[in-house]
């Protein structure tokens, strides 16, 4: 029996885009990813090569018919576009977080796929870290009080990135994954322009009506790190628990998931649980945007 394999290429040569590059020449041995054969990458930059792998052109890339999937590692603000481009193509998608910078967008491009039978797949690694695999055994079965989760980093071009809820939509992936669905009750930004500083505070509630606070704090020289205080009627967690390093890196255990997805190796209920929770943060990443932009409401 022929094995079957995908011709894939990577569109945007950032971090992540290299990242793509160096895990398709170097797939893991006997893993799903074995099944992907990089044809070569697309920038708006002259490269020619990269190790091994050539460029080639936008135009190119859609019409050969040997290329089978794209990996979509461009700005977040081109992401939604770039993934149009390919599923009209009738190319499978994986695309880094976020999938888009609107809600509706996402749903459509998502519903695109579907008719066109491709696979749409957005990489979460922050699901896929030892730190976060750890404290979800942490929190599992535990009946949570309260809760935050507090993010600082550097600042981000919000033209290319786009609006914080949605850049910083790994955050929101943690909290839903970790306590379910989270209704929005309010969400507020402070923004200093001369400092470059911006901070953003959500409130949430989970179905049970407890409260959850997400913060995401940007500015000069900020640190990148997570706060966590999860408090339970068991007791609080105020830290990561101690997790093993990884022997697989996050990008290549995203494209395993990827290529196990194109080979149908993954579940009915697997694909459903994760379109929901992918297409419900980005619903309350808009959620959040709208009550962040709205003018103060002024109660009389």
């Amino acid at each position: 029996q022929i094995s079957k394999m995908f011709g894939t290429v990577v569109v945007g040569v950032g971090i992540a885009g290299l990242a793509r590059i160096r895990d398709l020449m170097n797939p893991m041995p006997s893993s799903p990813s074995e099944h992907l054969k990089l044809f070569g990458f697309v920038s708006r930059r002259s490269f020619g090569n990269i190790n091994e792998a050539k460029q080639i052109s936008l135009e190119d890339a859609l019409r050969n018919e040997d290329i089978h999937a794209a990996f979509i590692s461009t700005e977040n603000r081109s992401h939604e576009e770039t993934i149009r481009m390919f599923l009209e193509a009738g190319k499978h998608v994986l695309v880094e977080y976020p999938m888009t910078l609107s809600a509706k967008a996402a749903h459509e491009l998502w519903e695109m796929a579907e008719q066109k039978g491709k696979v749409l797949h957005v990489e979460h690694i922050e699901l896929l870290t030892e730190e976060y695999k750890q404290l979800k055994k942490e929190v599992a079965g535990k009946d949570l009080v309260k809760g935050t989760l507090h993010f600082t980093g550097h600042v981000l071009d919000e033209n290319k990135s786009g609006f914080p809820a949605f850049s910083g939509i790994a955050r929101l992936t943690w909290l839903i994954d970790l306590f379910g669905d989270l209704t929005v009750t309010s969400a507020t930004r402070e923004k200093q322009k001369d400092k470059n500083y911006s901070r953003m505070t959500v409130h949430f509630q989970t179905a049970n009506k407890k409260p959850l606070t997400w913060i995401e704090e940007r500015g000069p020289g900020m640190r990148r790190e997570k706060k966590i205080n999860f408090c339970f009627t068991s007791g609080c967690l105020e830290n990561f628990p101690e997790a093993p390093r990884s022997s697989v890196g996050l990008f290549m255990q995203d494209q395993n998931l990827f290529a196990k997805k194109l080979l149908g190796q993954v579940s009915k209920e697997e694909l459903a649980a994760e379109k929901w929770r992918i297409l419900r943060c980005l619903d309350l990443a808009e959620v959040i945007q709208q009550y962040c932009e709205e003018p103060e409401k002024i109660y009389s």
